[in-house]
C-alpha cells in the first residue's frame, strides 16, 4: 500500500516539475498571500509590544493633572462673540487661582478613595557638572512614590527615603546617560554632582529604558535616563518656591528666580510659570475600572480648589494607548482581510489550473485507469498535484515574508516580531487551500469515463 502512494507521490511529482513555469504562476497567489499574512502579524506584534512598552512607561492606571497655558493673542479673537461671554471672561480675570500646588496632591492623597499613589513633580532645566564636565539635562523634584507609578527601577544603589524627602535632604538619583556622561569607570554612588549651585550626593542609578522621542512628545513623559531626579521638598528649599514668587508678585511686577546656572525671567502678569508650584501631578488610581468616576471627581475637586478656574488639564495615557491599540488592531484586521483575500485568489487560481490540467491529461486519465486505477488513485494524483503546488508556495511565501517584515523593520522604522504563530498559521492556511481547492478537479478526473477518455484527441 506504501509503495502505491509513493508512485502516486512519483507521478504527482512529476506532473508539476515537468511544467515549471506554469506551475510557478499557479503558486503566486498562494506565495504573497502567506508573505501578506506573515509580514501583517509581524507589524501587528510590533504594534503590541510598542503598546505594551509605552503601557510600563507611562504606569498602570495613572492619571496626569498638568497647568492648562493660556495661548496669547486672545485679542485677535472674532469680536462678534457674545457680550456674555465676554461678561464670564471679565469675571474669570478677576478670579485668582493658586494653580497646581503641594496642598493640591496632599488633598487628591487624603480625600479620594480610589486613589492608591500620588507624586507631584516640579522639572527644571540645569547644567550637571562635575570635574570640569558640563552637561545639559533637567532636574526632577519627586518623592518616592514617581518611582513606582512609572515602573522605574535602580540599577545600583537606594531610593531616597520619606525621611529624605521630609527633611529637603541633598540627595539624588541618576539615570543611566548621566552615569555613563560622569561616571564611565566607576560607581556613581556615594559621589557628588553639582546642579547649578546646588550640590547633590547619588544615592541611586536607574536602570536604561528605552524611549524613543516620538513616544515621548505623544505621551508627556520625560527621558528618565538623561534625568536627574531630587526629593521635591529639596527642590523646594535649596532651589525655589514659586509660589514665594507669585505672593509677591500678585499685581504683575517683574521677576528674576535665580537657580545657580538656572535663571528664568519674566513678568508675573498672566505667566503660567509663576502660578503653578508644581509641574504636574501624578494620580495612580487602584483599579482600571475606576479612572473615569476618579478622573471626574479631581476636576471637580480641582476647580473647587482653583476659585472655579479650568486652568489645569487632565490625561489619561493609558486610555490614549488603548485607543491607539484600538486603531492598530483595526488596521490589522484589513490587512489580515487582504491577506486572505490574497490566498483565496491563490486557491482558485490552482482550481482554475488542475481543472484545465484535467482537461489536457483525458488520453492520460483513460490510460491509467485502463491498467488498473481506481478512481481514488485518481483523486490522490491530481489532490497531490494541487498541495504539492500550495505547500511549495507556502514555503517560498514563509521566506519571502520574512524578507518582506525585514525590510519594513529597516526602512519605514515600524518594530515587526516575527512569531512561529503566525507562520504555523501561514503554513496551515496554504496547505488547507490547496486540499480544498484542489479537490475539485480531483474529483472531476476520477469520474471521467475510461472508454471516453482513450478515445479523446
Amino acid at each position: 500500500m506504501l509503495e502505491r502512494y509513493q508512485y502516486i507521490f512519483n507521478i504527482a511529482l512529476e506532473a508539476v516539475f515537468l511544467n515549471k513555469f506554469r506551475s510557478m504562476l499557479t503558486a503566486l497567489g498562494i506565495i504573497f498571500g502567506v508573505a501578506a499574512v506573515i509580514a501583517m502579524m509581524a507589524i501587528g506584534n510590533g504594534a503590541q509590544k510598542e503598546i505594551l512598552d509605552q503601557m510600563k512607561l507611562v504606569g498602570v492606571n495613572n492619571i496626569i493633572i498638568t497647568p492648562k497655558i493660556e495661548k496669547k493673542g486672545s485679542s485677535n479673537q472674532n469680536s462678534s462673540q457674545s457680550s456674555s461671554t465676554t461678561s464670564s471672561n471679565d469675571k474669570n480675570k478677576n478670579k485668582f487661582s493658586p494653580g497646581l500646588s503641594l496642598k493640591d496632591a496632599e488633598s487628591i492623597r487624603e480625600v479620594i478613595p480610589t486613589v492608591l499613589k500620588v507624586s507631584p513633580v516640579v522639572i527644571y532645566d540645569a547644567d550637571v557638572i562635575r570635574d570640569a564636565v558640563r552637561y545639559s539635562t533637567k532636574i526632577s523634584g519627586v518623592t518616592p512614590d514617581f518611582f513606582d507609578l512609572f515602573n522605574i527601577d535602580l540599577q545600583q544603589g537606594d531610593m531616597f527615603t520619606a525621611q529624605e524627602l521630609k527633611d529637603g535632604k541633598s540627595v539624588c538619583i541618576i539615570g543611566s546617560t548621566i552615569q555613563s556622561k560622569f561616571f564611565p569607570n566607576g560607581s556613581a554612588i556615594g559621589q557628588d554632582i553639582k546642579c547649578g549651585r546646588l550640590w547633590l550626593k547619588v544615592k541611586g542609578v536607574l536602570r536604561k529604558k528605552e524611549v524613543n522621542q516620538s513616544t515621548m512628545e505623544n505621551l508627556g513623559i520625560s527621558d528618565y535616563n538623561n534625568s536627574v531626579f531630587a526629593p521635591i521638598q529639596t527642590m523646594m528649599r535649596r532651589v525655589k518656591d514659586r509660589t514665594m514668587v507669585t505672593a509677591s508678585s500678585l499685581h504683575g511686577s517683574s521677576y528674576e528666580m535665580d537657580f545657580g546656572d538656572m535663571v528664568i525671567a519674566g513678568s508675573t502678569e498672566g505667566d503660567e510659570l509663576a502660578k503653578n508650584q508644581v509641574d504636574k501631578i501624578v494620580v495612580q488610581v487602584k483599579q482600571s475600572s475606576q479612572i473615569p468616576p476618579t478622573t471626574e471627581l479631581l476636576k471637580r475637586m480641582l476647580l473647587r480648589r482653583h476659585q472655579k478656574l479650568e486652568d489645569f488639564e487632565i490625561k489619561v495615557p493609558e486610555l490614549l494607548l488603548k485607543q491607539e491599540q484600538r486603531t492598530k488592531d483595526i488596521f490589522n484586521i484589513v490587512l489580515g482581510c487582504i491577506a486572505g483575500i490574497s490566498l483565496l485568489v491563490g486557491g482558485i487560481g490552482i482550481m482554475n489550473i488542475m481543472l484545465a490540467s484535467v482537461m489536457e491529461r483525458i488520453k492520460e486519465i483513460g490510460i491509467r485507469r485502463a491498467i488498473g486505477a481506481t478512481k481514488r488513485d485518481i483523486v490522490l494524483q491530481f489532490l497531490m498535484e494541487a498541495t504539492l503546488l500550495s505547500i511549495s508556495g507556502g514555503l517560498v511565501g514563509i521566506v519571502l515574508g520574512i524578507i518582506f517584515s525585514k525590510i519594513i523593520m529597516q526602512f519605514t522604522s515600524i518594530l515587526t516580531i516575527i512569531s512561529p504563530v503566525s507562520i504555523i498559521i501561514s503554513f496551515g492556511v496554504s496547505a488547507s487551500v490547496g486540499i480544498i481547492f484542489g479537490y475539485m478537479p480531483a474529483k472531476q478526473a476520477s469520474v471521467a469515463d475510461p472508454v471516453e477518455s482513450l478515445r479523446h484527441e
